[in-house]
């Protein structure tokens, strides 16, 4: 395999179980690639990742216990290691077993590449009782040493920091002296190899691999072994054999395993094994393969079940003094022009009292408890898999994940992604994430008039569009993503002073912002109709409106004010049919609910979005963003409709 465009070679070695191709999916995700070594059957994992906009070329060995194995598999891989010079060797070790895989790490050493140690399931070593002076066993060994928890995420981010710095200092490595007599006869075989010699990485590695082994790593070498030199390695042998009254590849072995399993003794303590902490067995289960999926469905069902019991009732009774009201205002005030303003004043702002916050409210606590408690990062880093299908990472989650609440400060968090690639297409998957104003609306209609299981199911649907067009998009770009990282920080308890903080915080914003648009915008559809004016710009829309979703015309004007706040097309919705809350049902049918909701949630996205957008991604994105939604809010709709008649 040839490296590509430079970039720095980055290898995974390691031996079996020790958890290495868990560490390089949580660099790469799914978006490595499988291929063979160039003439054999034999696989291996490679990947680019985007390391501070320093691109790495990573690829992942199989497993092995030894430099020097039986197995033709293993063979083939460690010839690629040797052929094929590496930038730098990530050699990754079982921190729970440290004494008996170091060996496979003094090998590396020998071989005098730059390597770094990386401790994998340092919590493994800690619940047995094992802690490991990792400074004292990177004195020891001369190589960084990175402790890691790669099922968990935890070490990676310090792990690439090391590995940028020893690409840049191209390190040097030592080889461990190992006993006197050992170290003479390895001294004396190195200087009776011939200039000519094929090499291995250096003399060394070639003469304690001549001695370890009666039938040489390489064929080539064999074949060029040359008679004295045949006598020379005899007679190390021999007095190897002589000396420790041991075969000679059994006194290499004996030599390595002695010395690993001292570096173990001098850098770790053995005590009494760690009582495991509740939050640790909750944090296992959450984070676990299987398990922790199961457990994600349940907190998106309980998310909805809460938000749902609590806005429920509140809605209902604040929309009945509303109602009461507005029957007051319409007797009283006849159908002047101060009735249709006064009426547009109420729907505003009893919309946004009694139908918005009930729901906007709890989802806001919700958001700032899972927040706070640690289990959004979880959820992310779960969530990695499904980024990787749709073509990008797990560092895009984390935009996303803001993107429940309001689309425009996910845009802005987009900054985070070093790729302008993944910018683009992170931008223009956000407004298909269904913020909180789209939450309201699949509550407050689907919800309400539904049960919770459709809104639930109106959400998982929403994902599924997501990774369809995120699979999509990426179809126009030529260039893959590069990996990036998501950090999972410690489980803890969340402070109710903070989660407060943050859901007043939301909702002032909301109260400056969105409600005066509420309300300004049931003000002036009042005056429209006052003027019968909304009835020329439903004529207007009516083949799409009334043709091609089957809605009541009425609603066309709705999808005009819809451009400036979502929740305008849910309170204007009810004045523009001339009805109350719940007598929606009565001039609309259940599959026009759907239709209806399915067209606001994927329509264009707000205008704020929409600026923010052009902004940061420029006009042509912008541009690309509102023709995208608006096209698939079509199709879905038409689909939808389709459906549901059928």
């Amino acid at each position: 395999m040839k490296k590509e465009n430079n970039f720095p070679d980055v290898i995974f070695i390691g031996q079996p179980n020790c958890g290495k191709s868990t560490l390089f999916n949580a660099i790469a995700g799914l978006k490595a690639d499988t291929s063979n070594f160039p003439g054999t059957s034999v696989e291996h994992t490679h990947s680019k990742v985007n390391v501070e906009g320093k691109i790495l070329n990573i690829i992942d060995l199989p497993g092995t216990y030894s430099l020097n194995p039986s197995d033709p598999t293993e063979k083939v891989a460690l010839t690629h290691l040797f052929l094929e010079k590496p930038d730098l060797v990530i050699n990754v070790i079982d921190a729970s077993i440290l004494g008996r895989s170091l060996e496979l790490t003094l090998e590396l050493i020998e071989l005098r590449y730059p390597v770094v140690v990386v401790l994998n399931m340092i919590d493994l070593a800690d619940k047995k009782g094992v802690e490991i002076d990792t400074k004292k066993l990177e004195m020891l060994l001369g190589i960084p040493v990175v402790p890691t928890i790669a099922s968990h995420g935890r070490g990676i981010k310090e792990l690439l920091d090391v590995a940028l710095k020893s690409l840049g200092k191209g390190l040097t490595v030592s080889p461990i002296k190992w006993s006197k007599d050992v170290e003479e006869k390895i001294i004396e075989l190195e200087s009776q190899l011939p200039e000519d010699f094929p090499i291995v990485a250096n003399t060394r590695f070639t003469a304690i691999t001549m001695i370890e082994t009666n039938k040489l790593f390489f064929e080539k070498i064999l074949k060029e072994i040359n008679p004295s030199l045949k006598t020379a390695l005899d007679k190390v042998r021999h007095d190897l054999e002589s000396m420790h009254s041991a075969p000679a590849y059994e006194v290499i072995s004996a030599e390595r395993h002695h010395l690993a399993f001292k570096l173990f003794e001098e850098s770790s303590t053995v005590k009494r094994g760690k009582r495991i902490s509740l939050e640790e067995r909750i944090d296992d289960v959450i984070m676990h393969p299987f398990f922790g999926y199961l457990i994600l469905l349940a907190v998106f069902f309980a998310f909805f079940f809460i938000i749902f019991k609590v806005g429920n009732p509140l809605e209902e009774l604040l929309l009945k003094p509303l109602s009461i009201l507005r029957h007051s205002l319409s007797l009283n005030l006849g159908t002047g022009v101060f009735f249709y303003l006064t009426d547009g004043l109420l729907q505003g702002v009893g919309g946004g009292l009694a139908i918005v916050l009930p729901y906007f409210v709890p989802l806001l606590f919700l958001m700032s408890f899972l927040e706070d408690v640690g289990y959004l990062a979880r959820a992310g880093f779960l969530m990695d898999t499904f980024m990787h299908r749709i073509g990008l990472h797990g560092k895009s989650v984390s935009p996303f994940i803001l993107g429940f609440g309001c689309n425009v400060p996910a845009i802005i968090h987009t900054r985070i992604l070093e790729s302008r690639r993944d910018r683009i297409i992170t931008s223009l998957l956000i407004p298909f994430i269904p913020c909180s104003a789209r939450t309201t609306i699949i509550l407050v209609l689907v919800a309400f008039y539904l049960g919770p299981l459709w809104a639930l199911g109106f959400y998982v649907f929403n994902f599924l569009l997501v990774a369809v067009l995120g699979r999509i998009i990426t179809l126009f770009f030529k260039t893959p993503s590069p990996g990036l990282i998501l950090e999972i920080p410690s489980l803890k308890f969340p402070s109710f002073k903070n989660m407060l903080k943050k859901t007043l915080f939301q909702l002032r914003s909301f109260i400056k912002i969105a409600w005066p648009i509420l309300i300004a915008g049931s003000v002036f559809l009042g005056f429209l109709q006052f003027l019968n004016f909304d009835r020329y710009i439903n004529l207007i829309l009516s083949p799409l409106v009334v043709k091609g979703l089957g809605l009541p015309q009425e609603l066309g004007v709705t999808l005009v004010f819809g451009f400036l706040r979502k929740e305008l097309s849910l309170v204007m919705m009810l004045q523009a049919l001339g009805v109350g809350y719940k007598d929606l049902m009565t001039v609309i049918s259940k599959e026009q609910l759907i239709v209806f909701t399915v067209f606001i949630s994927f329509f264009i996205p707000c205008l704020s979005t929409v600026v923010l957008l052009w902004k940061e991604m420029g006009r042509k994105v912008a541009m690309i963003s509102v023709a995208l939604n608006t096209g698939v809010a079509i199709v879905l709709s038409f689909i939808t409709r389709l459906v549901l008649r059928g």
